[in-house]
This record gives structure tokens, sequence and C-alpha cells, in this order.
């Protein structure tokens, strides 16, 4: 069936915190190490976002720079997209919030939660309303201020996080680029090895926690190792033999941000070399779904990418969920 459009990124646009915490900093926090830390995740610092600042801002200051790169108005976007697990309020939406702040009174928006996958999601529900017409202009705007789940005590997940925001404009194209192929999915029955409660908890997930520390991000770091070093190479094979290329034709990865040892682990199931695996976790930490926009932005701004460039989206995170997409660059 020929698609009466194709969808491509017209625009992107990011935005971190100016705090860092560095790994020497966490040393006065928690028993830890900038050694140990570095060893087992490749990680020196993260941004950290101020307590008296909505994540809300973040996201908004991301999508503003989005829209601005693709050189349209906050009035042209249809439909606004965000994607966290940490939003100011359960409602408003975050997506309500950047509609508000950012003036885009013209669109329809919600949230959505595929944890650290929620930027491949949204790609893909938003490529499908610009396929079938619906919409011209989307606004996908991915943030995450995690340092606010983070038990600080417990140094297996505190130094792995950070906060941040990443956004795209997803528009129509007709010049041969866009996406091409997405895929998603899910492990639901293993969604316990990685959780963060809400209003309820079994009390074998509050056991698992420092006492008091209802609210945090547990995970067990070897099961969520095994899961996301398989399906990240897994998942990016898929989307390349749905489009008949090979990991050859490939510019660059863009892979959730999680530790650089999965990162290396999923590069050589891939028999890839790490300069073509985009990286910025040394000084960003995981900022969960909004890595991939982030990374993206950071490499257009640094002038990586051209038009006609090929590039995989790949991510896995909490839920469990998983996905990945082949893009052809526009800009």
């Amino acid at each position: 069936m020929i698609k009466p459009f194709k969808a491509g990124i017209t625009g992107t646009g990011s935005m971190l915190p100016d705090k860092k915490l560095t790994n020497f900093q966490l040393e006065s926090i928690v028993e830890t190490s900038d050694e140990w830390i570095v060893k087992r995740t490749g990680i020196r610092e993260r941004r950290i976002i101020d307590d008296s600042m909505p994540l809300a801002e973040l996201a908004a200051g991301a999508s503003n720079r989005a829209i601005a790169d693709a050189g349209i108005a906050a009035d042209d976007i249809d439909l606004i997209i965000a994607t966290t697990i940490t939003p100011d309020y359960l409602s408003p939406s975050l997506a309500c919030q950047v509609q508000k702040l950012i003036g885009a009174g013209k669109a329809a928006a919600f949230d959505m939660n595929a944890a650290c996958t929620g930027f491949i999601y949204a790609l893909q529900i938003s490529r499908q309303f610009i396929e079938n017409g619906t919409y011209k202009n989307i606004l996908i705007v991915s943030a995450e201020a995690l340092s606010r789940i983070v038990d600080f005590t417990d140094r297996r997940t505190c130094v792995l996080f950070g906060d941040g925001a990443g956004a795209v404009v997803l528009g129509r194209v007709d010049d041969g680029t866009g996406i091409s192929s997405a895929i998603l999915g899910a492990c639901g029955e293993d969604g316990s090895v990685l959780t963060i409660p809400c209003f309820y908890a079994t009390e074998e997930d509050l056991a698992l926690r420092n006492e008091g520390k209802k609210q945090v991000i547990w995970m067990d770091g070897s099961e969520v190792f095994t899961f996301a070093s398989k399906i990240m190479s897994e998942s990016t094979k898929n989307v390349l033999d749905d489009s008949g290329i090979s990991i050859n034709d490939i510019k660059y990865i863009f892979p959730h941000q999680a530790n650089m040892r999965i990162l290396q682990n999923a590069a050589k199931r891939l028999d890839v070399p790490m300069d073509k695996v985009y990286t910025n976790l040394e000084y960003t930490g995981n900022i969960s779904s909004a890595s991939v926009p982030v990374c993206l932005d950071e490499a257009a701004k640094k002038g990586l990418l051209k038009k006609g460039d090929k590039l995989i989206l790949v991510a896995f995170g909490g839920g469990l969920t998983y996905g990945a997409a082949l893009l052809t660059w526009s800009k």
C-alpha cells in the first residue's frame, strides 16, 4: 500500500540542566568512587535539574529549539507527544504543560510511558499520523528528571541517572528521506526487574528498597544488562532486515545511553566499531527516553549528519520495552 506521505525529522532541539553532579561529588554522598563508576558504567558526570524548576520548563526549552530548527512556528504544531516517567503532574500532562509554555494552542497533546524506549514508541505513533495525512507537524518531546526518583543512598542506581530533555519535529518529507522501518516490542513478564512505584506497590517490591524509600527506582542490574545487550542487537538487525539493507550502509547508531558496557556488548554482537555508535553517556548519564533525541540534536549541531545519511535509533527500558527505527536524515 502506497502511503500519501512519508515522515521525517525536520528539526531537533535539546536542553540539559546547568548543574553538574560529578563522580567525585558522589563520593561524598554515597560509598563509591570515580574509578568504580567509570569502570562499571562509563559515566563521569550527569546533569541535575534544580529543585525549583519544573520539568515542563526544561521540556519547553528543548521544544522551542526543535521548532526553530524546523523553521516553523509553534502555531504550526498539530500534535504534541511527551514521553516521561518523571512528570511534574499526572494531570495536567507534561504535553499539555508544554503546549501552554510554547504557545502551541492548536495542538492536541498527550503523554506516553514506555520508559527509556519512549522516544522510539512516540516516533512510530507520530509516523503513522504523518503518513496517513492526519497531521503535518508533530512535536515529540522526551524529558526526564530522574534525580527526583533516585535513592542517593543506593549506590547501585544513584550513579547511573541524570536529567535532560530532547525534542524533534516530525513532518512530511517527499525527497526519499524519512523513517523507513520501525519495530516496537515489550516483555511484560520481566517487568519486575526495573520498577518505580506510584500509588501502589507489592510488599515484595517495597522490601527491595531502603526503609522509607517507596517512590524510587529499583533495578536488577544484571538482568537488565542481559536483556539490553541482546535486544539492542536483535532490534537493530530486525529493522535492517525489514528494509533490506546492511549494517555497513548505516552512518551512525543512536542507542539509548544506559551503560557503556551495554553499548560495547551490542556493538560487538553487531560487529560494528564503537566509532559508529554515538555516545554522550560520559557527561549525561542515563536520561531515559530523552537520551536518543538529545544525542540526535548534539550530532546534528556538531555537523556530523548530512542529508541522506542512514541512521538506526534503538532503545530498551522498563516495562520491559524495546524498539528500533531506521531513518534517512532529512535535514
